[in-house]
């Protein structure tokens, strides 16, 4: 496929999942559940944080962390007292438990207590074309607080090798901006420019088959010669395409 072909095949697929009926099986719709700001941002990082394996697990998951909050995820983060922590520990998704929980409660307090919240820390730290020296240095301001060693693994750190899936997804659902209604385009001083494709077993099997990544394995370097491949193709927009690189599949299983 020449290049003008895969682009408007990629503009084609961007434009079909990129819609409001993919937010029905989608874990994005947890954080639309909300109209608060920071209740919109505190549920999709959350959110984001579990998503891996089934999705209607991912799902119902992160609807009963929702319950255990109150379905007031920045109240519950800014008040909170010790024997409402209590409360979180019967919580598990995969590896993910009710310890690791009551941790990211308290390293959410702490980032919106003294680090300005999570717009203020990631737009402080990006840089022109990329946030992956950001999401390294929100994993290390995110563990200030006591934590056990294993909690550390539920953030991705891009400077040891990892293409970080989940947090930017997290990152497309906050920053990217279009008429859409499925990305929230909540944080306004970062450009999409800057933003970097989720990278996961299906997009990673779609980009090869179409000539977009070379490289075998699903980290870092993978996502840099993915990256460069897409702005490539929309250099404002690039992580349009993992719409199209998505739902070819997952729903068309190309």
């Amino acid at each position: 496929m020449i290049k003008t072909e895969l682009k408007e095949f990629l503009d084609e697929k961007a434009a079909l999942y990129n819609n409001p009926n993919f937010i029905e099986s989608d874990p994005i719709q947890i954080p639309h559940g909300f109209s608060l700001k920071e209740d919109i941002e505190i549920a999709g990082f959350l959110t984001a944080t579990i998503a891996w394996g089934n999705r209607k697990m991912i799902i119902n998951n992160s609807k009963r962390m929702m319950d255990l909050m109150g379905n007031s995820p920045y109240d519950f983060v800014m008040n909170h007292k010790d024997y409402h922590l209590e409360n979180l520990e019967t919580f598990v998704h995969r590896t993910f438990n009710g310890n690791d929980f009551k941790t990211f409660i308290k390293a959410l307090q702490n980032l919106y207590q003294n680090h300005g919240g999570l717009e203020t820390f990631f737009t402080n730290k990006q840089e022109d074309l990329s946030m992956q020296p950001a999401i390294s240095a929100f994993k290390k301001y995110f563990f200030e607080v006591d934590h056990l060693q294993r909690t550390t693994k539920h953030i991705s750190d891009p400077m040891q090798g990892s293409a970080a899936k989940r947090i930017n997804m997290y990152l497309r659902w906050m920053v990217r901006q279009d008429n859409n209604g499925v990305d929230f385009g909540l944080w306004k001083n970062i450009s999409a420019t800057a933003l970097s494709c989720p990278l996961d077993v299906h997009s990673g099997n779609v980009a090869r088959k179409l000539g977009l990544l070379t490289r075998k394995q699903n980290d870092a370097k993978a996502l840099l010669e993915l990256d460069t491949e897409l702005r490539k193709l929309d250099k404002n927009d690039p992580v349009k395409y993992d719409f199209a690189l998505f739902g070819l599949g997952v729903f068309e299983g190309f």
